[in-house]
């Protein structure tokens, strides 16, 4: 069984994500590890204040009543979609995130997480900082990015963007486990400019080896990348769309406000980003 860490702040956006992290859960027979952090105050020793251990106590003592009221409430949220039985563990933590994840990565064995990200789009918080994207880049488990626009509906179809390397293939093959796991298609995008130094004979050999599988792909001559994976993703009606890291930059571009603001309402779909 594999698991799955879900950081929560109980906010709006983490409450939507829980949804799509128990279903994720129930499609990768996973269980989930609740991680809720919290930082304590940090002083100068010259300014230590008298009553410190008061204080101490007293904000430990507030965080662990939240987190006692807040977890029912996620467990409610699992008996409603009838999802109780996934198993979860829950774990406070004192110290930042970033942190804290690495080290419940390491104690808790992680494959996945799953996280929520709000922004105009959703798509902003993700890719130019926050929470999410710092731990995007400082973590090496792939990362589900659950806008909070973003209800959760059944995958049916995840988009791959590709440039043929062996890191996408190994990418691609993760996706595919996941794919017929859900009985869901990958739809594989390359968009060849002229400077594309990818042959033919490549793209043969990558159509060969999964020739039978549930992929599409899709190779479509533009020298506007961003408008052409835009529209992939706006017109393929997808439900996923799964990326490696090394292409953060590049999508940061692609999802910057200026290009996402009359889209912004139809880009609302979770990004799972795969390492390499």
């Amino acid at each position: 069984m594999k698991k799955i860490l879900f950081p929560t702040d109980f906010s709006e956006a983490a409450d939507n994500a829980f949804v799509h992290a128990l279903e994720f859960a129930k499609i990768v027979n996973a269980e989930l590890v609740l991680l809720h952090t919290f930082e304590l105050p940090v002083y100068d020793n010259q300014f230590f204040p008298e009553n410190y251990n008061v204080l101490f106590d007293s904000l430990q003592l507030s965080e662990f009543e939240m987190f006692k009221d807040e977890i029912p409430k996620l467990h409610a949220i699992a008996e409603r979609r009838n999802l109780d039985h996934i198993k979860m563990s829950h774990r406070l933590m004192d110290g930042s995130l970033i942190f804290n994840i690495k080290k419940a990565i390491e104690e808790e064995n992680i494959d996945f997480i799953v996280m929520g990200t709000s922004g105009a789009t959703g798509w902003e918080a993700f890719f130019l900082g926050t929470n999410t994207g710092n731990v995007l880049t400082a973590v090496d488990v792939p990362v589900l990015s659950v806008p909070l626009e973003s209800e959760f509906k059944k995958i049916e179809t995840i988009g791959f963007t590709t440039r043929y390397r062996a890191k996408d293939k190994k990418a691609l093959k993760e996706v595919l486990k996941i794919a017929k796991k859900t009985h869901a298609k990958v739809k594989c995008l390359y968009v060849k400019t002229n400077d594309s130094d990818v042959s033919s004979a490549t793209i043969k050999q990558w159509e060969d080896e999964f020739e039978g599988e549930p992929i599409q792909f899709s190779i479509i001559p533009s020298e506007d990348v961003q408008d052409t994976i835009l529209d992939f993703v706006l017109f393929k009606d997808l439900d996923v769309l799964a990326m490696l890291t090394y292409k953060r930059n590049f999508f940061v571009e692609l999802f910057k406000p200026s290009l996402t603001q009359k889209f912004s309402n139809k880009l609302n779909i979770p990004v799972l980003a795969m390492h390499e």
